[in-house]
């Protein structure tokens, strides 16, 4: 496909496959600059680390397999956002965003950035409400609304089910986690008031 372009899912004009890229976060957000991009990529691949360590930690500690599906989930779609950001610039000419070009893939003069710089595909769109505010109502009347609009990909999908998931069916979780850490700070100040009270 090339920049831009867009197939309707099924026949549908409410879903489209659209073809974008983008630089940044999920559903297109992004850091300016190069340092920015760089950023998020490493924060990406230390993100990623982190949550497979918690996940074995919670293995170890017996969490139920809905809980460990969440952050599954949301290490899925980080990965595939990484995979992008790592290779595509490397794999691929730059798409045009004008006439209709098709980007090469292994250009013989390379691709169009490197390794850790690569844009982002996004490619579902569903703006299922596309209409303009009525003119009476204060400071958006006569504006366009869509909603959805954002353009993003499966991994954007996985992270954001999981998220979502986590505090709908895990607000426990977070809870206990508290919980914990508000016994121990506890049981650390008793420590330190018994020991105060009784130096020898």
């Amino acid at each position: 496909m090339y920049y831009g372009q867009e197939i309707p899912i099924l026949g549908q004009s409410w879903a489209y496959l659209h073809f974008v890229e983008n630089n940044g976060m999920a559903f297109g957000l992004s850091i300016g600059g190069e340092w920015g991009k760089l950023m998020l990529s490493i924060f990406r691949i230390v993100a990623v680390f982190g949550l497979i360590w918690l996940i074995k930690f919670l293995i170890k500690q017996g969490a139920p397999l809905s809980l460990l599906v969440c952050f599954a989930m949301i290490i899925a779609g980080a990965i595939g956002n990484i995979i992008d950001s790592l290779f595509y610039g490397m794999i691929f000419s730059e798409s045009p965003f004008h006439g209709g070009e098709l980007a090469t893939m292994f250009p013989a003069e390379g691709g169009y950035s490197r390794f850790l710089f690569g844009k982002v595909v996004d490619m579902f769109y569903f703006p299922i409400i596309d209409t303009e505010v009525p003119s009476w109502i204060p400071y958006f009347g006569g504006s366009q609304f869509q909603f959805f609009k954002p353009v993003f990909n499966l991994a954007d999908s996985s992270i954001c089910v999981g998220v979502f998931s986590l505090f709908i069916f895990h607000k426990n979780f977070f809870n206990s986690t508290l919980e914990e850490k508000e016994e121990e700070a506890a049981i650390e100040s008793e420590s330190t008031r018994e020991l105060e009270e009784n130096p020898n």
